[in-house]
């Protein structure tokens, strides 16, 4: 709960993002085993930030989950399993791939209806987040108002959820 705070809320963790998935891994491991000694404040009931208070919250209609990380290759080819064994045995392939640097940031929903942005909310605790509407429509990078594709009408709503992170240079 010490390294989550540092992390999330006050911005000075004291260990490594590395180090800090180890433990929570480890953590998870235990409370598997011994279940009777899972605390109820845990770290592994929540992900993210707690909201501040005083700004508007968003309940999310479906829930916002947060990535796991990997740091091995066998933890890599045990997710290749996972991902095999979900696309079901008349899957016939090819399979790719696609990696990318992570970048830490902060996970975002933006939704739009009818193409026009009405709505932006942080990932929270995944099920409530905080409105950053006005936030994100300062954002260049951020479209007030989808392009029109010819032949398509928009969807009533329409929700895109990504990363939101501001580069080293800036």
């Amino acid at each position: 709960n010490e390294h989550n705070d540092r992390y999330y809320n006050l911005n000075c963790p004291t260990i490594s993002d590395e180090e800090y998935d180890r433990l929570l891994k480890r953590l998870i491991e235990l409370e598997e085993k011994f279940p009777e000694f899972k605390a109820p404040d845990s770290p592994t009931h929540r992900i993210g930030a707690k909201l501040e208070a005083g700004l508007a919250t968003v309940s999310h209609k479906v829930k916002m989950y947060s990535l796991d990380n990997t740091y091995s290759f066998e933890e890599l080819e045990d997710w290749h399993k996972r991902v095999l064994k979900g696309l079901g045995s008349g899957f016939e392939g090819p399979l790719e791939y696609v990696a990318e640097l992570k970048i830490d940031g902060v996970s975002a929903a933006l939704t739009y209806n009818k193409g026009i942005f009405v709505l932006g909310a942080t990932r929270g605790d995944g099920l409530t987040g905080e409105d950053i509407t006005h936030n994100l429509r300062t954002l260049q990078s951020v479209p007030l108002q989808l392009k029109k594709i010819p032949g398509w009408d928009f969807p009533n709503v329409l929700e895109v959820r990504g990363e939101i992170y501001m580069a080293i240079q800036d």
